[in-house]
């Protein structure tokens, strides 16, 4: 299992990875390390993939898998919600052993620790995620954005997500500055930055200290799953958890 770990200066107790597409069981346009049950892979091939990652990472227990629904719900996870399904785009843990998990595939993984290593919390953040405030619900639901770091980790970069004009409006409409985030291709289409976006909106939040954000999911194949690349896919997934 491959794995790509955050580099930022979070406290000891607070570990994080963003998986790989190698490394797993996972055939034909899933391969190899797929960690998604609903894009159409084998659900065996899935469950083995899944029992690797816990093994490699020595998890005691399993992460809390979110049914995404590309919104703005934080849940606030505890022991008992494991085996739950559970609708929402990012997820806290106060409590050590809890592994919060997202899964993306060009969209934005960010994942947040508290400085004191209390809490930290992991965020899908595509473009409707973004613009409808699951990042600003998760920071505040975290608290004291001023006591807290961010991980922007593997997303589709600012030179392949083509979006309308609509897209861009909606979100200069939000913020004014937001307009940063978008570079013209023709009169009515724009390349829009996920990364630039993801950070203006955790400086308006608050959160000073943002690591990551150097990859891009659609021209590294061999590294990363990317849907706008290849619609039937897999998922990669962005954990973290404090260690017990």
């Amino acid at each position: 299992m491959n794995f790509i770990a955050p580099s930022w200066p979070a406290p000891q107790q607070v570990k994080a990875i963003t998986t790989c597409r190698d490394g797993g069981v996972s055939q034909a346009g899933f391969s190899s390390f797929n960690l998604a049950m609903h894009v159409g892979d084998e659900d065996d091939a899935v469950s083995a993939n899944r029992s690797v990652l816990s093994d490699e990472l020595g998890l005691a227990t399993s992460p809390v898998w979110l049914e995404q629904i590309h919104g703005a719900k934080v849940v606030e996870l505890n022991p008992n919600l494991a085996n739950h399904s559970i609708q929402a785009d990012a997820s806290i843990a106060r409590s050590s052993g809890v592994v919060c998990a997202v899964m993306t595939a060009d969209c934005l993984p960010v994942l947040l620790c508290k400085e004191d290593g209390s809490a930290v919390a992991a965020i899908h953040a595509g473009w409707r995620g973004l613009l409808t405030g699951v990042i600003e619900n998760a920071v505040m639901q975290l608290g004291q954005a001023d006591n807290s770091m961010a991980w922007l980790g593997p997303a589709i970069g600012p030179g392949h997500f083509e979006v309308g004009e609509e897209v861009k409006q909606a979100f200069v409409n939000k913020h004014w500055f937001m307009k940063q985030g978008f570079r013209p291709v023709d009169s009515s289409h724009y390349l829009a930055d996920l990364y630039a976006l993801a950070r203006m909106t955790l400086l308006q939040c608050g959160v000073k200290k943002i690591y990551g954000g150097e990859h891009c999911t659609y021209n590294q194949p061999n590294q990363f799953y990317s849907y706008r690349r290849e619609p039937i896919t897999g998922r990669m997934a962005s954990l973290i958890w404090l260690q017990p």
